[in-house]
């Protein structure tokens, strides 16, 4: 299978879609910051593994205890996702902090006060 295949890219979107509804509706922990969004998901071609990159709003203490609470809820989240999807195997899945949502609003701010000045 390819990496970018039809049926990888359904499988992306599909844990990407179980994910956020794992974060959002079955994780109780205080830790774990409300506005926490799944940016996107790749699948290895062989299901063993997953990057989810995650983006939350809010400070770097924000951040850092979100991805640490979600670290911790690996187990539980590991077995939603094997209940929720019927995969051959369920990919054990790497938290990676996304910046990119913030760097857009970030770089967005910059060019409006560059263009306010003139």
């Amino acid at each position: 299978m390819r990496k970018n295949s039809i049926k990888n890219t359904r499988i992306n979107e599909e844990v990407m879609r179980e994910l956020s509804n794992i974060i959002r509706s079955e994780i109780k922990d205080p830790r774990i910051h409300p506005m926490t969004s799944v940016v996107s998901v790749e699948v290895a071609p062989d299901l063993k593994s997953a990057k989810a990159y995650i983006s939350v709003l809010g400070d770097e203490k924000a951040q850092a205890d979100t991805l640490e609470g979600l670290n911790s809820a690996l187990g539980f989240i590991k077995r939603a996702l094997a209940k929720n999807i019927n995969l051959r195997n369920t990919p054990q899945i790497t938290f990676i902090m996304d910046q990119s949502i913030e760097y857009g609003v970030r770089m967005s701010k910059l060019i409006d006060e560059v263009t306010g000045e003139n």
